[in-house]
C-alpha cells in the first residue's frame, strides 16, 4: 500500500483541529497526518499533542515559533515526508474548506499522472460555496492571469489542496522556493510543471470556514501578482542537476 501523509498547516484552528484529523482517519487506505503549528497561542498544539497519544505512528506535529507563513510551512512539511519516505504527500487546510472525502480522488489522479493532482475549484465552472462575490472573482481572475502570464493549462493556480508524487517532490530543490504566502502554491505547480512534471486537475467544492479566522491577506495577493512576473523569467534544473 502506498504510504501518505496529509500535512495541515495550522495557527489558532481549535475550533476545527480534532474535527478535521478524526475525519481523516475515518478514510479508507490509511492517511497519516503531520500538523505544522506556528506558535499557536489558542492551544492547538495541544490538541494535537493529546490526539497523538490515540493515534500512534499516524499523527505527528512540529512545532515552530510564531507565523513564518504557508509557504515555509508546507516546504518543512515536504522535507520531512521526504526522510520519512511517504509516497504521496497532500497539502489541506484545518478548516474543512477542502473536504477531506476528496483526498481519496487526488491519490488516484495523481498516482495516474505521478506528478501533482490540484482539488480544481474552476475546472468545472466556479465551484465555491459561501465567499464573497469579490473574493471569488479576485480568486478566479488570479488564476487567470497566472495562465496568461505562464502559459501553464491549470485552472485554478493559487489551490491549496493538492497532492504530491514523493517523484515530484524530489526533482524539486525545496530550498530553491521563494514565495512565502499563497504565491507559494502557484511557484510550486508551475515549477512541476517547467521541469516535465504533468499537472492533474479533480473537481472539487470548496466551501468557506465556518469556524475560525482565515488568514487571508492583500500582502499575500501583492506577493503573488509580482513573483508570478518573475517565475516567467527564472530558469529551472532538477534537484542535483
Amino acid at each position: 500500500m502506498d504510504k501518505k501523509v496529509v500535512i495541515i498547516p495550522t495557527y489558532n484552528e481549535k475550533e476545527n483541529i480534532e474535527a478535521i484529523i478524526r475525519k481523516v482517519f475515518t478514510l479508507e487506505g490509511e492517511y497519516n497526518i503531520l500538523v505544522i503549528d506556528d506558535g499557536s497561542p489558542d492551544g492547538t498544539a495541544s490538541i494535537v499533542k493529546t490526539m497523538m497519544n490515540e493515534f500512534p505512528q499516524r499523527l505527528f506535529i512540529i512545532e515552530r515559533s510564531g507565523k513564518q507563513g504557508l509557504g515555509t510551512a508546507y516546504i518543512t512539511g515536504f522535507k520531512w515526508s521526504l526522510e520519512h519516505v511517504y509516497d504521496f504527500v497532500f497539502e489541506m487546510d484545518a478548516d474543512f474548506s477542502h473536504n477531506p472525502d476528496d483526498l481519496p480522488k487526488l491519490h488516484a489522479a495523481c498516482a495516474e499522472c505521478k506528478g501533482v493532482a490540484v482539488g480544481s475549484r474552476y475546472c468545472d465552472g466556479i465551484s465555491v460555496v459561501n465567499w464573497p462575490i469579490g473574493r471569488i472573482l479576485m480568486s478566479y481572475y488570479a488564476s487567470k492571469y497566472v495562465r496568461f502570464i505562464l502559459g501553464m493549462k491549470v485552472h485554478d493556480c493559487t489551490a491549496g489542496f493538492k497532492c504530491y508524487s514523493r517523484e515530484c517532490l524530489e526533482a524539486i530543490d525545496l530550498d530553491d522556493i521563494q514565495m512565502k504566502g499563497y504565491g507559494f502554491q502557484i511557484e510550486m505547480k508551475y515549477t512541476a510543471y517547467r521541469l516535465g512534471f504533468k499537472v492533474a486537475e479533480v473537481p472539487i467544492i470548496f466551501v468557506n470556514r465556518k469556524l475560525g479566522t482565515s488568514k487571508m491577506s492583500s500582502g499575500i495577493f501583492g506577493e503573488a501578482f509580482w513573483g508570478v512576473i518573475k517565475l516567467r523569467f527564472r530558469k529551472f534544473h532538477r534537484k542535483g542537476q
